[in-house]
């Protein structure tokens, strides 16, 4: 048997499209002429046809028309152009072709079903999961708080948490790799949801042999002339650390940049220069922090999700879980 695979063929709304993993890792064409479109249909039938030998047997199990089952078995010999199974009477037998279409048939079946079974665990509501981002600063107490007091009304939810800074956790938001984040400042995008949750106060940290380390309050403005230790550029406390320089009158010079709010107090202590920062959970030995007064030196903070992106009832649980915490986020 010989057949053409047309490059215009027409498939039917129900046909399922996409790779759900074989013998190689190329991505499944989502064009009506793929294999993949093609043959996804029909693959469920040829597997209970050649699982029992039978197809009205198959039919009878799979609760389907024997006319259906039939017609879907010859439409898929000749599309792949090749005889799947030997007839003998009411009962099949498999070629040596179809043996070996068999043994990649299952393995993308059972994917399939992995797949299903993957998503609808993640979506129940007593069991299923949230992807959570949040800031790193939030990692050593908030966050852990927060997820202690919401899983003592569900102690079964899962969580997949990512740290990272603000414009990273947005992007991988929008790729729908997480459902929730905490960031800072509160986003402000047409795509995105985003809700103001609290504020925290920032403090102008100096080592505690530093001029103004006698200080308990300080204008940002006597801090003109210090080196700045940083965030690097895209966190948005460095962008904070910038505009709040900049309303004291001068531009902070940089000495250092890094990733991490501990790290920045570490260069500190070490009289590598002078940081705006949040408290740290445990106090820092050799660093002052002081009160900055004369401007509103806060960060906000704000959960954001996807515009229109429905929720699976374990996120929205934790959704409403977090809007309550209005005020109240942050550990006192």
């Amino acid at each position: 048997m010989v057949h053409e695979r047309s490059s215009e063929r027409r498939l039917s709304q129900s046909s399922y499209v996409g790779d759900i993993g074989g013998v190689t890792s190329v991505p499944a064409e989502l064009t009506p002429g793929s294999w993949s479109a093609l043959l996804s249909p029909r693959l469920a039938y040829f597997a209970g046809v050649a699982r029992t030998e039978h197809v009205t047997r198959a039919a009878q199990e799979m609760q389907v028309p024997q006319s259906t089952l039939s017609r879907a078995l010859v439409r898929l010999e000749q599309d792949l152009g090749v005889d799947l199974f030997a007839r003998h009477g009411r009962t099949v037998s498999l070629t040596p072709a179809g043996r070996t279409f068999l043994a990649s048939v299952e393995r993308a079946l059972g994917e399939v079903e992995r797949a299903a079974e993957s998503v609808r665990a993640d979506a129940d509501p007593a069991s299923g999961k949230v992807a959570f981002g949040f800031l790193h600063t939030m990692g050593s107490e908030t966050v852990p708080g927060l997820i202690r007091a919401f899983r003592a009304d569900h102690p079964r939810v899962r969580f997949s948490l990512v740290q990272n800074y603000g414009e990273a956790m947005i992007e991988r938001l929008r790729a729908g790799e997480l459902d929730l984040c905490l960031t800072s400042p509160v986003p402000d995008a047409p795509d995105l949801v985003a809700r103001r949750l609290d504020e925290q106060r920032l403090r102008l940290v100096v080592p505690d042999d530093h001029r103004l380390a006698s200080r308990k309050r300080v204008r940002l403005a006597e801090a003109a002339d210090e080196a700045f230790v940083t965030l690097e550029p895209g966190y948005g406390l460095r962008r904070i650390t910038d505009d709040l320089c900049q309303e004291a009158g001068f531009k902070p010079r940089i000495a250092f940049e890094g990733e991490e709010a501990e790290t920045l107090r570490g260069l500190v202590a070490a009289g590598l220069g002078v940081a705006l920062l949040p408290p740290p959970a445990v106090p820092r030995p050799g660093v002052v922090e002081l009160t900055v007064t004369g401007q509103r030196a806060v960060r906000e903070i704000g959960v954001a999700w996807l515009d229109g992106h429905p929720d699976t009832p374990p996120v929205a649980a934790f959704k409403k879980f977090l809007l309550g915490r209005r005020g109240r986020l942050l550990p006192e």
